[in-house]
């Protein structure tokens, strides 16, 4: 067997549409540079996590009626429409979809965290071989990378998506179903003006080709192109 045998990343992706994507930074850069924004980073994470041979990537993405769009977007790429009524109900399935395919190491990644690379997946699935859950938490009280060797749903439902709480919740839960967790480094996403110019200077490389969507950004933050 392969070093990739049963183990998997899925990555959660949405369709980069003007207002439906980047929502709380639409506000400040306006929708259609948010979008632009969004895809720029999606692009950037997946290439990041393309593996060489340490694990299978499924995209689950949404809407999940976005199948051709998603197709011209990322050819190439094998994906799943997401299903579920919020965040956590499209985690829990996704990772049960992942599990009932052969999977025994699952780890999971959105598209807002830089930092996260192959090597982060690889290490996080390593991991699992000496605890059960495996955490990535973020600034902002969330994760970005979460990765079980088993469904569950238990860690998904009912949390406040939005809130600050989200990370330090789910290690509770984990805690309370008798759960070992390990925890990664912290790291930022970027959702907001403040995420923004923390990470400018590695965002503003990823829009080098994207002129319109850096200079709309730059513009709404009052930073200079020379920065």
């Amino acid at each position: 067997m392969g070093r990739a045998s049963g183990r998997v990343l899925v990555v959660l992706v949405r369709l980069p549409r003007p207002g439906e994507v980047k929502t709380r930074l639409a506000a400040a850069i306006g929708p259609e540079a948010a979008a632009g924004l969004y895809r720029a980073l999606a692009e950037h994470v997946l290439e990041a996590t393309t593996p060489a041979g340490e694990y299978e990537r499924l995209v689950f993405f949404d809407p999940p009626g976005a199948l051709v769009e998603m197709r011209e977007w990322l050819p190439g790429v094998r994906l799943l429409g997401q299903a579920g009524a919020d965040l956590g109900a499209r985690m829990a399935d996704a990772f049960a979809r992942a599990f009932a395919r052969g999977a025994r190491r699952v780890a999971i990644v959105g598209t807002d965290a830089l930092g996260v690379s192959r090597e982060t997946v690889d290490a996080a699935l390593s991991a699992l071989d000496g605890t059960d859950v495996v955490i990535g938490p973020a600034e902002d009280g969330g994760y970005y990378l979460l990765a079980l060797r088993a469904p569950r749903p238990e860690l998904f439902a009912g949390i406040a998506w939005s809130g600050p709480d989200v990370a330090a919740e789910t290690k509770a839960r984990a805690a309370a179903a008798g759960l070992a967790v390990r925890e990664l480094e912290r790291r930022r996403d970027v959702d907001t003006v403040e995420d923004l110019r923390a990470e400018w200077p590695v965002v503003r490389a990823l829009l080098a080709h994207r002129p319109p969507v850096r200079d709309a950004v730059e513009a709404a933050l009052g930073m200079s192109r020379r920065a």
